[in-house]
């Protein structure tokens, strides 16, 4: 007896484990005494995200198998009561194993308004690869445990398959890269985002707008002016830079080339492909092999200095070098 062919259904979980990267990487950096709500929802983050994953799959597999088994039932259909749940699980299965990925590609390749029309492509392209990848998880799971039930597994007719299955596919897709961005969004809000101030519409501005003096931060609905002064350092974070003020991170939309040719050089060096330090915030630097150097902060916190920026480093901060 063959198992039911392309009719599987797929709808996969739909969230994910995303949120911004904070902190420098292995680097360490000093915790706040007052943690923001998303700091103290920090330690719980894999847990919950997993949970969620494994709870949601759990709860498709049980609720579209019944579904599933009871239209078979119904129809009269001479499929066996095992084979619905079979069906299920290995699609379920197959999207579990694709969220991080998604994770990544979502993250790497961030949806914003002012890029739409570039990246619509991208997810489109995107959407056949991930509906491409479900459906050889989900034979392979299935040929796999019809095996073990002593039966084989037929797809059917591939190339009408691959196509039905797509079509189920990319509304998932699109469902999960909408959960992804508003799950992102969420930490963002929770987080603090930062932003340049922008020119009035009348009259001059009152500090260069080119070489910002303070920067605008927007955080659960309240919004408070950040001084550049008061910035520690900056990390670089896909398309944000994550800007450290007190023990706080707070994404700023820009690369870290863009923000730092607006930062006052005489305050701001970079000393990573990823960091920007206010010098005045460096007590000292420890030499590594190969020409690099750590960066020890004033407040505890630890930066990488890469053997590009460290000579420069040394000639900004002066034959007084802390070391």
């Amino acid at each position: 007896m063959t198992g039911r062919g392309a009719a599987g259904t797929n709808r996969g979980p739909a969230g994910t484990n995303a949120g911004g990267r904070a902190g420098p990487g292995r680097y360490n950096a000093p915790v706040s005494a007052h943690p923001s709500p998303l700091e103290r929802y920090r330690p719980w983050k894999p847990w919950v995200e997993a949970g969620f994953w494994l709870a949601l799959t759990a709860y498709n597999i049980a609720a579209n198998a019944y579904t599933t088994w009871s239209d078979v039932r119904r129809s009269g259909l001479g499929y066996a009561a095992w084979e619905p749940v079979v069906w299920e699980a290995t699609s379920n299965l197959a999207w579990l194993a694709l969220v991080w990925p998604l994770v990544w590609f979502t993250r790497r390749h961030p949806l914003h308004w002012g890029g739409l029309r570039r990246e619509l492509p991208r997810y489109l392209a995107a959407s056949v690869v991930v509906s491409l990848l479900h459906v050889l998880g989900m034979v392979a799971l299935r040929m796999l445990a019809y095996r073990a039930m002593g039966q084989a597994y037929d797809f059917g007719d591939w190339p009408r398959g691959l196509f039905y299955e797509y079509l189920k596919d990319a509304r998932s897709f699109g469902l999960m890269v909408l959960v992804i961005e508003a799950y992102r969004l969420l930490l963002r809000r929770m987080q603090g985002e930062a932003s340049l101030l922008a020119e009035p519409d009348e009259g001059p501005p009152v500090e260069p707008v080119e070489r910002p003096e303070r920067f605008l931060v927007r955080k659960l609905g309240r919004e408070f002016l950040v001084a550049a002064a008061d910035i520690e350092w900056l990390q670089a974070a896909g398309n944000y830079v994550n800007l450290r003020v007190r023990g706080h991170d707070y994404p700023l939309r820009s690369t870290i080339a863009g923000i730092e040719a607006r930062l006052d050089p005489r305050q701001f060096a970079r000393v990573h492909r990823s960091y920007i330090v206010n010098l005045g915030q460096v007590a000292s630097i420890e030499p590594l092999d190969a020409g690099e150097a750590r960066l020890h902060l004033k407040d505890g916190g630890v930066l990488p200095c890469s053997r590009r920026y460290r000579q420069a480093l040394r000639g900004r901060l002066g034959p007084g070098e802390p070391g």
